[in-house]
């Protein structure tokens, strides 16, 4: 069995190697990580505690950054 995850970036993310988040999902659960330490640390969160997080940022007027 394939292990591997599939880590993928926002498309608010800065491409130029700037400061991001990368998440993948397996399992019903959402892992986080920092882009710039990819064997680092994450975090896992539940499909229903993500779709929350992402909600109240769509609706707290967090804009994309210039």
């Amino acid at each position: 069995m394939n292990t591997r995850l599939a880590w993928f970036k926002s498309s608010y993310s800065d491409h130029n190697g700037g400061d991001c988040v990368e998440v993948a999902t397996q399992h019903g659960e959402v892992r986080v990580r920092d882009s710039k330490l990819g064997d680092g640390a994450r975090i896992t969160i539940s499909v229903p505690t993500w779709a929350a997080f992402t909600a109240e940022l769509r609706g707290s007027g967090v804009e994309r950054p210039l």
